[in-house]
């Protein structure tokens, strides 16, 4: 059973499980692209890593493979291991075993990032794809800034309180200007892509996804709001003129002060 809270900043949905999670993600993602679609004819979704490949997998099944206007969709991603296109760790691997090839999305309209260059040049070309897209009017541009308007970007929480690769006091949090960034993947020597803050708050939906107690104290510091930003990527996620949307777990909840009554609710 899904259970909602709201403030002036954001929604917050608690779900059972991971699984009933991964259920009310799919009809949300499903919601916000029928609603992008009746106003303009087309949908933008960003993905990134974590789990959000292998949840998108339930949009694969019914009702939504009937139900879906597919060759509507248009999809990016906000983060990516700098890795060939077909390494088990390539984001973009992941999102087409679990969920692209399962779905009619014409393939013209799967927008990879660059994945056969060094990291610098990666984010230099991923950049100049999505401003194409812009520019032939796929994404529309946010009236706000300069930035595309992406209709949902999908994100997953980490430990830290990372998101899409932003992590703590990294530099790329005060990059203004970028779309895309090359950062590196904290504990190795791998390089990863990212959306910059601006791209990702020009967005008219943003959806965090926190599950497992592995993020418990990650997602009670979010909603306490009382770290300074830098140390809190998820905190710094405020669109400026959309809707940020919280998915979470009893797990991810547990040390939150609503945890309780989500673990003890039990479905009719």
């Amino acid at each position: 059973m899904e259970k909602k809270r709201s403030d002036a900043e954001a929604e917050v949905r608690f779900f059972e499980s991971s699984e009933e999670l991964s259920t009310g993600l799919a009809d949300y993602v499903h919601h916000v692209s029928e609603s992008a679609v009746r106003e303009r004819s087309s949908f933008s979704l960003a993905l990134s890593g974590g789990d959000i490949p292998e949840r998108l997998g339930k949009l694969a099944g019914l009702p939504y493979l009937r139900t879906v206007d597919w060759a509507k969709w248009h999809l990016f991603w906000a983060e990516e291991n700098v890795v060939p296109k077909r390494h088990p760790d390539s984001f973009y691997m992941q999102a087409k075993q679990h969920f692209i090839s399962k779905v009619p999305i014409p393939p013209a309209h799967v927008v990879p990032a660059g994945h056969e260059m060094p990291g610098e040049a990666a984010a230099d070309a991923y950049e100049f794809s999505v401003r194409q897209q812009v520019k032939n009017r796929m994404v529309p541009a946010s009236p706000a800034c300069d930035c595309p308007r992406f209709d949902l970007v999908l994100l997953s929480l980490g430990p830290c309180s990372e998101v899409s690769s932003l992590h703590p006091n990294h530099p790329v949090l005060r990059e203004g200007s970028q779309w895309v960034a090359p950062v590196s993947v904290p504990g190795s020597q791998r390089e990863r892509l990212t959306f910059t803050l601006p791209v990702i708050n020009a967005a008219a939906n943003v959806v965090i996804v926190a599950s497992g107690s592995d993020v418990a104290r990650a997602f009670c510091e979010a909603m306490a709001d009382r770290r300074p930003l830098a140390l809190s990527p998820a905190q710094m996620i405020q669109p400026i003129d959309g809707k940020l949307v919280w998915f979470v777990d009893a797990g991810a909840a547990s040390l939150f002060s609503g945890g309780g009554a989500v673990a003890s609710t039990s479905s009719s």
